[in-house]
């Protein structure tokens, strides 16, 4: 089973999300769905549209992923969005 830790973004593209998921389709539908909730930080944000992700065979691999992204500083995760979406355009999920 694959696992994503992906990226997104408010529509001003202005505030990033990092997560996990084994269902990276699903998860940002939930992101949208949940756009203007304020229980959550993606809702609260409007993080819904997807910018970036990378995929994984091991949980544990991508959960360390993830730990290590959401310590990096705003410039490096922007640099590192642009290396694969220079543009920043809002991805579709496959």
């Amino acid at each position: 089973m694959p696992y994503y830790i992906y990226i997104t973004t408010n529509p001003a593209r202005n505030v990033l999300y990092i997560g996990i998921t084994n269902d990276l389709r699903n998860r940002i539908a939930q992101h949208y769905e949940n756009r203007g909730t304020t229980q959550t930080f993606a809702g609260r944000y409007f993080c819904y549209n997807l910018l970036y992700f990378e995929e994984y065979t091991d949980s544990k691999a991508a959960i360390a992923r993830e730990k290590e992204l959401k310590g990096w500083t705003r410039a490096k995760k922007d640099a590192l969005i642009a290396t694969q979406n220079p543009q920043w355009e809002f991805l579709e999920v496959g």
